[in-house]
C-alpha cells in the first residue's frame, strides 16, 4: 500500500447516500427499491415496483427529512469521516465518496479518481458488517461504473470489519458513557439496535444478522462492566415480509415491562441519519416515554471517534487481515 512519496491510493467510503432536499426524497428512494439487491424481481417489474413504493413512501419520507432539516445529514458526515480518515492515513491518500442511491454516486467517485491519477484503489465500506443489500450492492455498482469508465488502477476490498478491535473500542467507550448516565435511574439494559433485513436474506446465507451478533458481543466484553445486562434488536422493519428480529419496539416493550432504563446503541450505523436522528431520537424516545422506562439514552453513531478512524486506517492498510475469521466464525460466509 502507498507510503509518503511511493504512490498515490483512493479509499473509496460506501454508504447508502440520503437526499439533499425534500424534493429529492422521491428520486432517492426509487433508486433504493430499483436496486436488484434490495428487490430481486425482474428490471421491468422491479422498475415499476420501485416508482409505486417511492410515490407511496415520499410524503413520510418527506414528513421524517422535515424533522432533521429537509435533508439527509449523511453526506455531510461522510465528508467529515473522509477528512479525518485522510488526516490519519497521511500523504499520498486520498478519501473519496461513493454513495449508493444519491449524490455523490458512484460514477462520480470513479470519474474524480480517474481525474487524481491514482495508483491504486482501496474500497472501504463505512457497514461493518457485509451484507448484500448494502456492501455487495456498492461493490457490484463500483466494478460496473469503474469498468464503463475505464478505471484500471488495481482494486482491493475491506469486506467487513465487525470485530476490528478500533471499532469495538470506540462503541465500548461510547456504551460506557451511555450506560453511566442511564445507571443514575437504575441497572441499565444496553441495546445494540442494527437495522433490520427481511428473513429470507439471511435465510439465503447473508453473513449480516451474525456479524451484528459478532459486534454485540465483543462490545459488550469491551465495555468492562461486570454483568453487563445487553441485547440485540433490529429497527427499520418496512412492508409486510417477514423480518430478523427481536424488533426494538419489542425490546423498548420487554425493558418496560422490568422497569429498567435503556441504552440504545445503534451497532451497524457508523453516522447520523433518518434512522438515529428520528427514529432512534424521537419516534423510539416517544415509546419508551409511553412505556414508562425510567431513562432512555441513545449513544451517538461513531461519526469522527478517533479510535474508529484508526480502525478505518487499519482497515485501508490491512484490508485482508481483518475480516475473514469474522466472516467464517458463524459458518456464514461473505467475498472476504
Amino acid at each position: 500500500m502507498s507510503k509518503a512519496g511511493s504512490g498515490k491510493t483512493a479509499v473509496v467510503l460506501f454508504n447508502l447516500g440520503g437526499p439533499d432536499s425534500l424534493d429529492a426524497v422521491e428520486p432517492f428512494l426509487f433508486n433504493l427499491f430499483n436496486d436488484k439487491a434490495i428487490i430481486g424481481a425482474p428490471a421491468p417489474i422491479r422498475w415499476l415496483i420501485a416508482k409505486l413504493i417511492s410515490r407511496r413512501r415520499a410524503p413520510i419520507a418527506r414528513e421524517i427529512y422535515g424533522h432533521i432539516g429537509g435533508r439527509s445529514p449523511l453526506v455531510p458526515e461522510t465528508e467529515a469521516q473522509a477528512r479525518a480518515l485522510e488526516h490519519r492515513l497521511g500523504e499520498g491518500f486520498r478519501c473519496f465518496i461513493a454513495m449508493r442511491y444519491w449524490h455523490p454516486f458512484t460514477y462520480e467517485a470513479v470519474e474524480a479518481i480517474k481525474d487524481w491519477g491514482a495508483d491504486e484503489v482501496v474500497l472501504l465500506p463505512l457497514y461493518p458488517q457485509f451484507s448484500t443489500t448494502t456492501t455487495g450492492s456498492s461493490v457490484k455498482q463500483w466494478h460496473k461504473e469503474a469498468k464503463r469508465l475505464g478505471l484500471s488502477a488495481p482494486t482491493r476490498l475491506v469486506c467487513c470489519y465487525p470485530t476490528q478491535p478500533h471499532l469495538v473500542a470506540a462503541l465500548a467507550d461510547l456504551v460506557r458513557q451511555g450506560h453511566s448516565q442511564a445507571a443514575v435511574h437504575g441497572r441499565p439494559r444496553v441495546l445494540f439496535s442494527a437495522h433490520g433485513l427481511p428473513k429470507k436474506v439471511i435465510e439465503k446465507g447473508d453473513p449480516y444478522q451474525s456479524q451484528v451478533e459478532l459486534t454485540a458481543a465483543a462490545v459488550a466484553q469491551a465495555v468492562g462492566i461486570e454483568g453487563l445486562d445487553w441485547a440485540i434488536c433490529y429497527q427499520s422493519r418496512v412492508g409486510p415480509m417477514e423480518w430478523i428480529g427481536p424488533s426494538t419496539e419489542a425490546e423498548l416493550a420487554r425493558a418496560g415491562s422490568d422497569g429498567v432504563p435503556v441504552v440504545v446503541v445503534p451497532v451497524a450505523f457508523v453516522s447520523e441519519h433518518s434512522e438515529t436522528l428520528v427514529e432512534l431520537d424521537i419516534e423510539y424516545r416517544h415509546l419508551a416515554e409511553t412505556l414508562l422506562i425510567p431513562c432512555y439514552v441513545r449513544v451517538p453513531a461513531l461519526g469522527c471517534h478517533p479510535s474508529f478512524i484508526a480502525g478505518l486506517a487499519e482497515a485501508v492498510h490491512q484490508p485482508k487481515a481483518l475480516s475473514g475469521k469474522a466472516c467464517t466464525a458463524l459458518g456464514r460466509s461473505c467475498p472476504c
